[in-house]
């Protein structure tokens, strides 16, 4: 995969970054919409596909971006598809200040040190090019204005945005109602975006502690909660940012 355009994930991050104060709205689901982002990119880059409910490796060669060939690779090792709905609500510490400090090395975005309550070091990440937000935001502006179906990434885009919640932080107030329901119906046009960001609504609503139960396979016993005893319940961490516990990133 080029770098000739951003990335789901990187554009996501960039959507939910305030640039007035340098803090990503809704930070807690964010996590979860930038998991799913990758497997949206992934699968536009034909390395998977969804199976049901379930995401299956098809290609496993590399895409040339590390932090996506990572998770490519931890898929590729589960050796069956997953669940997007397990794969997005495993523990991934660090994946926001991966691509914080992504964006910072391509120089979208540069960090402000600071303090938290005068003790705690912060580091907040200010857009050196508000120029690359607004574009991005336009994509949704006008497919939510137009009511003409957009291409799949803006579709999984407006997707991945109403199941994080950023409705509210793009269009916000009375105002911005009709433009968030708008939003929201955009996920009908592209069935992987659809896919995960349901996976991430039900992550958020506890569906990964009471997945749905389904008939164990031939030879292979069920394990809790109706999963395969091969099958994780959990995905598998993705690379954690060193020295976390010394510097807060503000959200």
């Amino acid at each position: 995969m080029g770098r000739s355009r951003r990335t789901l994930p990187e554009e996501l991050l960039l959507l939910a970054l305030d640039p007035a104060t340098g803090t990503t709205a809704q930070p807690q689901s964010l996590d979860l919409g930038l998991a799913g982002a990758q497997l949206v990119e992934l699968a536009l880059a034909g390395r998977i596909a969804p199976d049901g409910d379930r995401i299956a490796v098809v290609a496993p060669r590399p895409t040339g971006d590390p932090t996506l060939d990572c998770a490519l690779e931890l898929l590729r090792r589960r050796g069956a598809p997953v669940r997007a709905v397990h794969w997005i609500g495993g523990p991934r510490l660090g994946l926001r200040q991966t691509y914080l400090s992504h964006l910072e090395r391509c120089g979208m975005v540069h960090a402000v040190a600071g303090q938290m309550c005068g003790v705690l070091p912060t580091t907040r990440y200010q857009a050196t090019d508000n120029e690359i937000s607004r574009e991005i935001r336009a994509r949704l502006d006008s497919a939510i204005r137009t009511g003409v179906p957009p291409d799949p990434r803006t579709a999984a885009l407006a997707a991945l945005a109403h199941a994080v919640g950023l409705g509210k932080h793009l269009y916000p107030g009375n105002e911005g109602r009709s433009s968030r329901s708008r939003l929201r119906d955009l996920i009908r046009h592209d069935p992987m975006g659809g896919l995960v960001a349901h996976a991430v609504m039900d992550v958020q609503n506890g569906a990964v502690a009471q997945p749905r139960r389904g008939p164990a396979s031939p030879g292979r016993p069920a394990g809790p909660g109706g999963r395969s005893a091969a099958e994780p319940a959990r995905g598998v961490p993705m690379q954690p940012h060193r020295g976390s516990m010394a510097r807060a990133v503000v959200h």
